[in-house]
């Protein structure tokens, strides 16, 4: 720990917050970090606690007795329960559930941040992982967002965390992702290659325009079932990519006007209308009394299915499948019940309406 830290103010600091003025004068110290400080008491105005919202009169002496920068984050143990559909000594591959985060963000600065994490869960379950990744990303090759669900990879050591980013960089792994998308996709087979980048406007997206930092990105889609319901017109693909960019499915289906159910972040809407039974309202006052059933995904219809590729160690071809989650065979179920076509399909089936598998 440092020493404590004192900082006279001047009059100049006058009816300023103390939170605000702390802040200031702590270099690269967030305001958030500033409130922890002072919620520990770990931050005295001539001698005595004060609040975050204490006007300065001008004059007064702080002494900071905490550390004004926290200690780098490191993951830690968590017992959270795995789905392990393979495992060896060099590497294991795991079925995330949706709604996990993979590991912390590199920003966060509180251990009440740094839980319920898969890396939290694989260091309770393996105990060692490889070190290549840091403290906050031991043993991960690669990701999957926050609200998809699926297979990842898993390294036990660095040799076999090496050999296998040698594999995704060649793109000898293949992966193969299904998705439910709105809208009827026009082709049955088809191949996006649109660079993706970060969307300067809102640094949370990824966008298809054209950008000086645009990285490739190859995604091969093929229609698996084509749905006509009451809520509109959907497409279930099973969509392979080459490249493994940030969202990249996401935002190549939006790109093309179809984007996956449930992502709203890439125009897809908050819930499904039953279009039929709001239309069908003999006045607009009708309309806007009735209540049509709606439909809603709290999370995005895109689930890592499959992943095929050689043992970088003993050289055996492996083929890992991850059937679609119960939440997600439930919301098709829940779509297909009010389909207008005449197709009567089951969400247990694993065929498609031309008989392709549904994932392959």
């Amino acid at each position: 720990m440092t020493e404590p830290r004192s900082i006279a103010v001047p009059p100049e600091a006058a009816g300023q917050r103390l939170d605000h003025f702390i802040a200031t004068q702590l270099e690269g110290v967030s305001r958030s970090r500033v409130q922890l400080l002072l919620d520990q008491g770990d931050v005295l105005v001539n001698d005595a606690q004060a609040k975050a919202s204490f006007k300065l009169r001008g004059g007064e002496h702080i002494l900071i007795t905490g550390e004004p920068h926290p200690a780098p984050l490191k993951a830690t143990p968590q017992d959270i329960p795995l789905d392990v559909v393979f495992e060896d000594k060099h590497f294991a591959v795991v079925n995330k559930p949706a709604g996990m985060m993979v590991h912390a963000g590199a920003g966060e600065s509180e251990d009440a941040r740094n839980s319920n994490t898969l890396v939290n869960a694989l260091l309770f379950r393996f105990k060692a992982l490889s070190a290549t990744g840091g403290d906050l990303r031991p043993g991960i090759v690669h990701r999957l967002d926050k609200e998809t669900s699926g297979l990842i990879i898993v390294a036990k050591n660095d040799a076999a965390h090496g050999a296998l980013a040698e594999l995704f960089s060649s793109r000898q792994i293949s992966k193969t992702y299904i998705a439910l998308v709105h809208g009827a996709v026009e082709r049955q087979k088809g191949t996006i290659t649109a660079a993706v980048s970060r969307d300067p406007m809102r640094r949370t997206r990824m966008t298809t325009r054209p950008a000086d930092n645009a990285r490739s990105a190859v995604s091969h889609y093929e229609v698996v079932r084509r749905i006509e319901t009451r809520f509109g017109k959907f497409t279930l693909v099973r969509v392979r990519i080459e490249t493994g960019r940030t969202h990249q499915i996401r935002v190549h289906m939006a790109s093309i006007g179809h984007p996956v159910v449930g992502d709203t972040v890439y125009g897809a809407s908050s819930q499904l209308t039953d279009q039929v039974a709001a239309q069908a309202a003999p006045s607009r006052s009708a309309r806007r009394n009735s209540q049509p059933e709606r439909l809603r995904l709290n999370r995005n219809f895109l689930h890592a299915a499959r992943l095929a590729f050689t043992h970088p160690v003993t050289g055996k071809p492996l083929e890992l499948e991850s059937p679609l989650p119960g939440d997600l065979e439930k919301f098709l179920a829940s779509l297909e019940s009010g389909r207008t076509d005449s197709v009567n399909t089951s969400v247990t089936r694993t065929k498609s309406d031309g008989g392709a598998p549904l994932i392959k």
